[in-house]
């Protein structure tokens, strides 16, 4: 059975969760990574995993490509991790800005309160020992891999995967994970990521509700859909769907520290 590494089930678009998780099931995925992203979304991905704990795990987190959230929020974001981090399976997602700095006038500064704001972030996850959900896209994913190092962070994951070759080498090698979304079917970055990456270092995710193009155009987003990434990392490497299968739960599995193996 799948596990979706990276859901965001707080949205409004999973007001219903237990059919979600049902539709989820069904389709071969039987746990789910809820990730919040501000005090308000982890507030809820905290309900959702009340409401089904056997299969939803949660991850607080503060993302850090939204320019609105200020050091205040930051603060209580650190107090939730506080109270609640023996039922969290990661801090997540937490990162460096990126996409909020294209065309910024003070994408310099952003960037360096960004880093700031990761180092805090990273320390409180050292002291609980809670695995990291990394947004750090393309040219922040050095900087972000430099901090995990700095910080003794043995267990993370850079979700949605996008970075120059040798950076992916450096992390992998390090022995972090790089996850995958249904992107995966159709676009060529994202294909070619797969084939360079050992099946050991891959997790498969959703970020529902995001909605994907190809064939999923038009179809609702949910983490139903990492069945579809699974079969498709499978024909990548050229191996069976019930291999590969095995592998990414596995290797989800030891990331989040989660009973099942």
């Amino acid at each position: 059975m799948i596990i979706d590494s990276h859901c965001h089930l707080h949205d409004a678009a999973f007001a219903d969760v237990r059919e979600a998780v049902r539709t989820a099931v069904a389709c071969g995925v039987w746990g789910i990574v809820a990730v919040g992203c501000d005090p308000g979304t982890n507030a809820r991905t905290l309900e959702v995993a009340e409401v089904v704990p056997k299969a939803v795990w949660p991850a607080l987190g503060f993302h850090p490509d939204r320019p609105q959230l200020d050091d205040e929020e930051l603060d209580r974001v650190e107090a939730q991790v506080a109270e609640h981090h023996a039922g969290l399976v990661a801090i997540g997602e937490i990162g460096l800005p990126w996409y909020s700095l294209a065309d910024a006038a003070d994408a310099a500064d952003r960037m360096v309160t960004g880093r700031a704001r990761l180092e805090r972030l990273l320390a409180l996850a050292a002291r609980f020992d809670l695995a990291v959900i990394l947004h750090a896209p393309h040219g922040a994913a050095q900087s972000a891999f430099e901090a995990l190092r700095r910080h003794g962070i043995e267990r993370a994951v850079f979700h949605w995967h996008k970075a120059p070759a040798d950076v992916t080498h450096a992390i992998v090698d390090a022995g972090y994970l790089v996850s995958v979304t249904p992107e995966v079917v159709y676009r060529d970055r994202d294909r070619a990521l797969v084939a360079a990456v050992p099946l050991g270092s891959l997790l498969v995710e959703t970020d529902a509700p995001w909605p994907y193009r190809g064939e999923f155009d038009g179809l609702p987003s949910g983490p139903w859909l990492a069945s579809r990434v699974v079969e498709e990392v499978a024909k990548l490497k050229q191996l069976p769907v019930e291999d590969v299968t095995f592998e990414v739960s596995s290797n989800a599995c030891r990331l989040f520290e989660l009973p099942w193996r």
